[in-house]
């Protein structure tokens, strides 16, 4: 029977996190589960089973070298991945693969007509570069979303929001000169925070050169901010009339996450997603891939992230 909304839960994904008080845990997936059942969410959504990614749909995306040397640290258990953010642990590369592979299989699900939307609350890791991870991101699920849509299902024009507080540097970087990944990224000021980068003169290079929107925002910056600069964001998409839209709804642009320093509230994740929903159905033929990306306070995420699915269901 056909969906609406694909949820993307399980134990799978919910293993993809890092222990000792590190602020990517392990109990993310289940803070909110325990919210989405409480607002009946559960049952208004049909929940999909995770699944990992093959080496070969891994390599959509990224290098050989960068698959291997995962598997590899994957096996010692020790160590990082990356320069201290991206601990390697025993059993980090399936818990890695599930991320990707899951958002392809809700990918291909959506291309089969059997959903519409989908979400992936342990999704959206886009620092990870094709070559490398970073900033507590192994694979890059986003970026494997986007290369299987042009390489399986010939869907060149592809538009990536990205309302995480940090900017969404995997993903820009990896198509910086592609002009037909339309990308739209609010995020707290790179100056003041990690990775430092998304100025509002990064507007892509070559042939590219106006198809990305970076939108950075000051310290404490709230909903009216966010709602003033998310015009624009409207405004660059439909530009564009992108053929597939993919929200990256990271939670830690709300107030009060312990890595940040924007003060938004659930509204603003409510709104993008409600008005991206609205731009896909006039573009799009309705496809909707949203991830949840980062948030580090329990409650936030819960909150956010309910947000989201709320509206992906409401229709």
């Amino acid at each position: 029977m056909k969906s609406e909304v694909l949820l993307f839960v399980g134990e799978a994904l919910g293993s993809y996190g890092f222990p000792d008080g590190h602020p990517f845990s392990v109990d993310r997936q289940g803070a909110f589960w325990a919210e989405a059942c409480k607002l009946g969410l559960d049952k208004r959504a049909t929940v999909a089973a995770p699944r990992r990614a093959s080496r070969g749909e891994l390599m959509r995306f990224h290098e050989a070298r960068h698959v291997d040397w995962v598997e590899e640290r994957s096996k010692i258990g020790t160590g990082y991945l990356d320069n201290g953010d991206t601990p390697a642990l025993p059993g980090l590369l399936e818990a890695a693969a599930a991320v990707t592979g899951s958002a392809l299989e809700g990918l291909h699900r959506i291309m089969a007509g059997d959903a519409r939307r989908t979400f992936q609350p342990i999704g959206g890791m886009h620092h990870a570069r094709r070559g490398r991870a970073a900033g507590f991101c192994v694979f890059n699920d986003l970026g494997g979303v986007i290369d299987t849509l042009r390489a399986q299902y010939g869907v060149r024009r592809v538009a990536y929001v990205d309302i995480d507080v940090h900017h969404g540097d995997g993903v820009f970087y990896s198509y910086e000169a592609d002009p037909d990944l339309i990308f739209a990224d609010i995020h707290e000021d790179g100056r003041f925070l990690y990775p430092g980068t998304g100025s509002e003169r990064e507007t892509g290079t070559g042939i590219a050169e106006g198809t990305k929107l970076n939108l950075p925002m000051p310290p404490a910056a709230g909903d009216k901010d966010f709602f003033a600069v998310w015009e624009r964001v409207l405004a660059h998409l439909k530009r564009y009339k992108p053929e597939f839209f993919i929200l990256q709804a990271g939670a830690d642009s709300l107030a009060g996450d312990p890595l940040a320093h924007l003060a938004l509230s659930p509204a603003a994740h409510a709104l993008a997603t409600r008005t991206l929903i609205d731009l896909a159905e006039e573009t799009a033929q309705g496809r909707l891939m949203a991830f949840g990306g980062g948030g580090y306070d329990l409650g936030n995420l819960a909150r956010a992230w309910t947000g989201v699915l709320s509206e992906l269901v409401r229709r």
